[in-house]
């Protein structure tokens, strides 16, 4: 049972519990913290006598209650899950300060879990917008995790996530007012060593960490820079110039100039002989040595990056047109060698990530050979079905959509079915679903998820659908804490987070996941 007390004042309580020998109420879950009982009991200890020291393992209590740790914007519509052997009827909000009951509501839908063995039921609460912070209480299952109602919930979530990337730039230094104890000087500024020609040194500084030992990644940066060129596409408002980055303030919104960091050390990554990319930037540390200050080895030409590189770069140069023609430019043509490279090793259909390829290029040019690219592709009789299960030909096919050229009617019209039909699968998932999401993600990888929210997001920025912003909704408040095991995946500043678990890293320290947030977010906000 949980009291509305502070989540300190709930572990002094527990202490207390522990001290007086009481094990009423105990309703164990997993093992996370250690009490040293002869530490709490030293002050009774008489001379001569001798106290055991007992380590004990304090269980952490799981509400049964699950909410969005973060909490709830006004006007949208809020949910809590509700799981037990015995669901009651009704439920309570209460004031966290004051403990005074400010909602009733009804626990709704309980269906039973055989596996378990117990009832999961929904509770609404839409109709209540006061801002505040506040717990859920109900009979038989206790008090939830505290959860706030306000303004710009989302919002700030989503400032997090784009500075992530300004924490993690390779090559100047980081400010600790805006990344805190991420911060630090200017890193691996010298030139780098080709792993297949020591006797050849290339400039690769720039770009972003993409792991704990700070290496970069062409084939990885470039599907960030491009899930993050889709998300402000099609959500340009979510975007602003004020996230406290060196280029706040230019008139260019802060994801964009981010981006642009990421973009010139790929251009440094194109072999300036054959249009090829390197795979990856690798720092050479040794032992325990500082990964900042080691030097830096670079991967040989690789076709996966050059290919992803040949669409990101189209992507950001028909976006980045109205900021700087000149540079736009620039990258068009480093797309173009690009494919041209990638041609020379393999043929388009070899690769479906030639077709996204294609479909940038096309759009940003007009260029028959990209069409006719994008025609091996149309003929194909598995497209649909590569459209639904493959990224790349999903994004190139969204891409041919927007696209002003002249496009191919009747592909279109099965692109837009298949685009609907795919969002309709996702929509009766998540609808079915316990915890109303389209992919509870029990492996720890919620990239599937993450990938079937950027599909329902797409479909909504076409055919705006109230069901659909609902469901993306959901998406975030499971990955806030309304899910399985009441852990908040996306940042670090709730009653429990992923940092209270082994079992979980926070999905913000993956850029790739990260990105994925970014377009999630962004498709609430825009």
């Amino acid at each position: 049972m949980f009291s509305y007390m502070s989540g300190t004042k709930r572990i002094i309580a527990a202490l207390l519990v522990l001290i007086m020998g009481s094990v009423a109420g105990c309703g164990a879950s997993s093992a996370e913290s250690s009490v040293d009982i002869a530490e709490l009991t030293g002050a009774y200890q008489t001379e001569g006598q001798s106290v055991s020291k007992v380590d004990y393992v304090a269980p952490v209590q799981i509400p049964n209650i699950l909410v969005d740790q973060t909490g709830f914007e006004q006007e949208s519509e809020k949910v809590a899950i509700f799981r037990g052997k015995d669901l009651p009827r009704t439920f309570q909000i209460r004031n966290l300060e004051t403990g005074e009951v400010a909602f009733i509501g009804d626990v709704v839908k309980a269906v039973l879990d055989k596996e378990s063995g117990k009832y999961y039921g929904i509770g609404r609460f839409n109709s209540f917008k006061e801002p505040g912070t506040y717990v859920i209480y109900a009979e038989h299952l206790g008090e939830s995790f505290s959860f706030s109602i306000g303004e710009d919930i989302y919002k700030d979530v989503l400032d997090r996530a784009c500075q992530k990337y300004y924490t993690n730039r390779c090559g100047i230094a980081i400010s600790q007012i805006v990344s805190g104890d991420n911060g630090h000087s200017a890193c691996h500024t010298t030139k780098a060593r080709l792993q297949d020609n020591a006797d050849t040194l290339i400039d690769v500084t720039g770009g972003w960490h993409m792991d704990e030992h700070a290496d970069r990644d062409a084939l990885i940066g470039a599907r960030v820079v491009e899930e993050l060129l889709l998300a402000y596409e099609m959500n340009p408002e979510a975007f602003s110039d004020e996230a406290g980055i060196p280029e706040s303030g230019n008139k260019i919104p802060d994801i964009i100039d981010e981006i642009r960091y990421e973009v010139d050390w790929l251009l440094k990554m194109q072999d300036a002989k054959t249009g090829g990319v390197y795979g990856a930037a690798i720092t050479k540390s040794q032992g325990n040595g500082d990964i900042f200050a080691a030097p830096v080895e670079v991967t040989s030409v690789s076709m996966d990056a050059t290919i992803r590189f040949a669409a990101t770069m189209a992507r950001f140069s028909f976006i980045y047109q109205q900021y700087d023609q000149d540079y736009a430019t620039t990258a068009l043509r480093a797309a173009d060698r690009a494919y041209e490279s990638f041609l020379i090793n393999q043929t388009v259909a070899d690769n479906t990530a030639a077709f996204n390829a294609a479909a940038q290029l096309y759009r940003a040019t007009g260029s028959d050979k990209y069409r006719k690219a994008l025609d091996v592709f149309f003929a194909k009789e598995d497209f649909i079905e590569q459209f639904d299960t493959d990224e790349n030909v999903f994004v190139g096919a969204v891409t041919y959509l927007s696209t002003n050229q002249e496009v191919d009617k009747e592909q279109c019209n099965k692109l837009i079915k298949a685009l609907m039909k795919k969002s309709e699968r996702i929509a009766a998932n998540a609808t079915e679903n316990r915890f109303l999401v389209a992919d509870e993600a029990e492996n720890g990888n919620f990239d599937s998820l993450l990938e079937d929210i950027k599909c329902l997001s797409i479909t909504n920025h076409i055919i705006h659908n109230h069901e659909y912003t609902t469901i993306i909704e959901n998406h975030v408040h499971y990955l806030m804490g309304m899910n399985p095991w009441c852990i908040n995946l996306l940042t670090d500043e709730t009653e429990r987070t992923f940092e209270d678990s082994a079992d979980f890293g926070g999905i913000m320290n993956d850029p790739h996941s990260d990105a994925l947030v970014v377009f999630m977010l962004s498709a609430l906000e825009g």
